[in-house]
């Protein structure tokens, strides 16, 4: 994309001269405020003024004034100079002090068992920093979407990021509910599935649907299942298990409590093996803004124990 506005190289710096010269009513005092000769900064108004075909300063032995036209670009030029100046200043400030947007793309379970547990607490540390969070299942490039930083399964890295395991190895789980199981039956092995009611999740409206991960022996493997509803909408999911609708492939931190209240109950545990947990991910470990460095540093602190 070309860029909506062009400018002499030159320009900006000879205007700055040109701006401390009317400042200071000298050549002498300007060149010792820009660290060059006065000849230097004589020479790059000379320059400017040819550029422009207009006079811009009057010079006597004693005195250096403004002309009419260069008064009246200073009255233009300025400004935009001293907005520059605070731009610079302001960019040149976030070298050292997490201030700014902070953009991350995260997976919804990832924002459930990593983010969700700790960002509390990191808003309130650093207040100056917003948390601009999208949700969503797909792999994003952040650099062409703008992201400073994603969080993601291990598997599903691009081996060009930086990685930072925030969880540890997880594992997941297979459940139903007690009256599901009391009508057809439990799974003895991941084949039965075909002959079960199996609700599926797919990654975002046009994704892939999730194909479910097993192992014995070290051997991971998936199998065909029947799918009696497929969604991207987890919450539907879980309230489809809960129903007695069909198995549900969940990590448990997504269906804890009725886990642990005996709504559904956990089948084929033995097939479903710890894998590689959640890692925040990002371009570059060079010049890493201040914002995305304490929120690195935050999330290496509080990293979560591995999921027995």
């Amino acid at each position: 994309m070309k860029p909506d506005f062009t400018i002499d190289p030159d320009s900006l710096p000879s205007l700055a001269a040109f701006a401390c010269v009317a400042r200071l009513g000298s050549f002498t005092a300007a060149a010792g405020a820009l660290g060059v000769s006065p000849s230097a900064v004589s020479q790059t108004i000379r320059h400017l003024e040819d550029r422009l075909g207009v006079r811009l300063l009057q010079r006597t032995t004693r005195h250096v004034g403004l002309t009419e036209a260069g008064a009246g670009l200073l009255a233009r030029v300025a400004p935009a100079l001293a907005e520059i100046q605070a731009a610079t200043e302001d960019a040149r400030a976030q070298r050292d002090t997490p201030v700014g947007t902070l953009r991350l793309t995260s997976s919804h379970s990832a924002v459930v068992i990593a983010l969700r547990p700790i960002l509390t607490d990191f808003m309130r540390a650093y207040p100056s920093i917003c948390v601009d969070l999208v949700t969503d299942d797909r792999f994003v490039d952040l650099i062409a979407e703008g992201f400073d930083a994603g969080l993601r399964l291990g598997e599903a890295l691009h081996q060009d990021m930086v990685a930072i395991p925030v969880t540890g190895p997880l594992r997941m789980f297979m459940a139903a509910s007690p009256d599901f199981l009391a009508r057809h039956g439990t799974p003895q092995t991941p084949h039965d599935l075909h002959q079960h009611a199996c609700l599926q999740y797919r990654f975002g409206p046009m994704g892939s649907v999730y194909r479910w991960e097993f192992a014995r022996g070290g051997r991971p493997f998936t199998v065909d299942t029947r799918a009696a509803l497929i969604a991207n909408d987890k919450t539907m999911l879980h309230q489809a298990a809960l129903a007695g609708l069909g198995l549900i492939y969940e990590f448990p931190h997504h269906i804890q409590a009725p886990l642990a209240a005996g709504q559904l109950v956990t089948v084929l545990e033995d097939w479903t093996p710890p894998f590689s947990g959640f890692y925040l991910y990002y371009p570059s470990r060079a010049l890493m803004p201040p914002k995305l460095r304490v929120f690195v540093d935050f999330l290496k602190a509080r990293a979560l124990p591995a999921t027995a």
